[in-house]
């Protein structure tokens, strides 16, 4: 089903001004921007907001990507986590030929880009991997098959005990809001939201387990990791307390 609805869809394509090179699949559609100088540098500030599971789960085995893109994200789990084996699932040929043009290294023993449907990974995959990215949007925007109470129900099962999901929402405010509804219902941990500084991206984290990292603890880890990430992570912690208390607040809200 997805595969003929990727038929239909805009063809990706390349800009490339100012030293930077950014992947459409239309003039207001923009899925990644790279540095040509820094390709590991993550430049838009979702996918550092992305990077916060780390003062969730330090030290991943294994991290699983729905959708390639431009593979920002990709590439700095690549460059900044060696222990750590990364997984992409890109159904979109033509976005996986295009890895060469935006930096994304070969595959090896712990990097793999995999052609195929993300729904049916997961759904294939219980206990799969430690850390769950979702990043699969096409020219629509985000695709309803990766949005369905089904979908989230089968990411649930894919992570491993005390694993994290996190998805980027680029989507109408009802459909991101649907879909950060229907996470809450597969997560026991409930969901965290995180607005982008820039842009219109909600990254929303759900967790394998009943509670959340304590805020001296994401602070802890936030110092620890600090000279390994290029990354500002007590930044990243502060605001993953805030959404935290936010998190609990509007769940106080809602069980008065």
């Amino acid at each position: 089903m997805l595969r003929r609805r990727l038929r239909r869809q805009a063809r990706p394509f390349l800009c490339q001004e100012r030293g930077e090179v950014s992947l459409h699949f239309g003039m207001q559609a923009l899925q990644s921007r790279m540095l040509a100088a820094d390709p590991n540098r993550l430049v838009l500030d979702y996918t550092r907001a992305v990077m916060s599971f780390l003062l969730v789960h330090p030290e991943p085995r294994h991290i699983v990507m729905i959708g390639l893109g431009g593979g920002s994200l990709a590439k700095y789990c690549h460059a900044y986590l060696p222990r750590a084996r990364f997984t992409a699932v890109e159904i979109n040929p033509e976005v996986i030929a295009m890895r060469g043009l935006f930096a994304v290294p070969p595959d090896d023993e712990r990097f793999a880009v995999v052609e195929g449907d993300g729904m049916q990974w997961v759904r294939e995959h219980p206990d799969g991997c430690d850390v769950l990215l979702l990043d699969g949007f096409d020219s629509g925007g985000l695709p309803d098959a990766l949005s369905s109470q089904q979908f989230y129900d089968d990411c649930a099962r894919a992570l491993c005990p005390g694993g994290i999901l996190v998805s980027n929402l680029w989507a109408p405010p009802r459909k991101r809001d649907l879909a950060i509804e229907r996470l809450r219902a597969s997560f026991e941990s409930g969901v965290v939201t995180l607005d982008a500084e820039q842009g219109e991206n909600t990254v929303v984290l759900a967790r394998r387990a009943p509670s959340w990292p304590t805020p001296d603890l994401l602070h802890r880890r936030a110092r620890e990791l600090a000279p390994q990430h290029a990354l500002d992570l007590q930044a990243a912690a502060r605001r993953l307390e805030d959404a935290l208390l936010g998190a609990r607040l509007d769940d106080d809200t809602n069980a008065s």
